[in-house]
Order: structure tokens, then sequence, then C-alpha cells
């Protein structure tokens, strides 16, 4: 089970952080926000895309969206989304569920600057009514992220 690859990627690099769940999906930005507590920015949304034959992850703020021009510029190619299918393969984990932790296998993994707006933000854990509360640096040092500017913040 996804989330249960992210309980050990935690107690293995983080011991302090422990998964939440909810009764409630939170398969969505907007029921993820309802379901813990938070505006809907403070979710961590990770975007699953390929560029080229590359795999990668991006994770933003909930309310960001990628903006093709940056990525192109950024990733040397235009990102294209992974279906639910590819997305799973690819992470390990099911839409709505998707995050940096726990991973099938290493994937390149990125940290949009909207992050930064924020001291915690709320990604998902593996699956759609799971999640961690961390700050976006600490998230970004425990799974490699390198920081990119590749999103349009919604006002």
């Amino acid at each position: 089970m996804s989330v249960d690859s992210v309980r050990a990627f935690f107690a293995a690099n983080a011991p302090d952080i422990s998964v939440i769940e909810s009764d409630k999906s939170s398969a969505t930005v907007v029921l993820a926000a309802e379901a813990f507590g938070v505006t809907p920015a403070e979710i961590a949304k990770t975007l699953s895309l390929r560029v080229g034959d590359k795999s990668l992850l991006v994770v933003t703020c909930g309310t960001a969206r990628l903006d093709n021009k940056k990525a192109r510029a950024t990733f040397g190619g235009k990102p294209r989304m992974l279906n639910a299918e590819e997305a799973l393969e690819a992470t390990g984990h099911p839409v709505g569920g998707i995050c940096p932790f726990g991973l099938k296998s290493p994937l390149p993994i990125y940290c949009d600057v909207s992050l930064k707006n924020f001291d915690e933000v709320v990604p998902a854990a593996g699956s759609i009514n799971s999640a961690v509360r961390i700050s976006p640096v600490r998230m970004a040092e425990l799974t490699h992220a390198e920081w990119v500017d590749v999103c349009d913040v919604a006002s």
C-alpha cells in the first residue's frame, strides 16, 4: 500500500513527522484543504510530468498552475502531465495521493518557489485521504529537491 511506503520514508528519514489521515477524501486541492483545515494554497500539490523521455515531479502550492513557458525553459523541453496509470507506475502512488515521499523508484523532484510563501504546507502522503504537515524547506531537503520557478500563482 502506497501510504505504507510514505510512513516507511518518514520513519527512516524524519521520525518526528507523522502521516495524518482523514475520513474524508483529500484527492483534490479543495477537498484536501477542507479535510485538513488549511487554505487551498497551503496544500502542496505534486505534479507528475514527462519531459522527453524523463519523468519528474514538481511540488507547488495548491493554487498555482504550471507555466508551460517557464517549465519548458527550466526542464529543456515541453512538459506533459502523466496520465493516472503512468503516474502510478512512476511513483507508486495513486492520483490524489501523489507526493515526493516513499517513491517506487527515484525521480527528479523540484519544489516551486510558490511554496516558500508558507511556514508549513500539507502534501499528500500516498493515498487519497492522507497527508503530512511539513515546512517547504524541510520537504525539499528530505527529498533532495531543487528549487525552481515554473508556476504562476492564482490571486
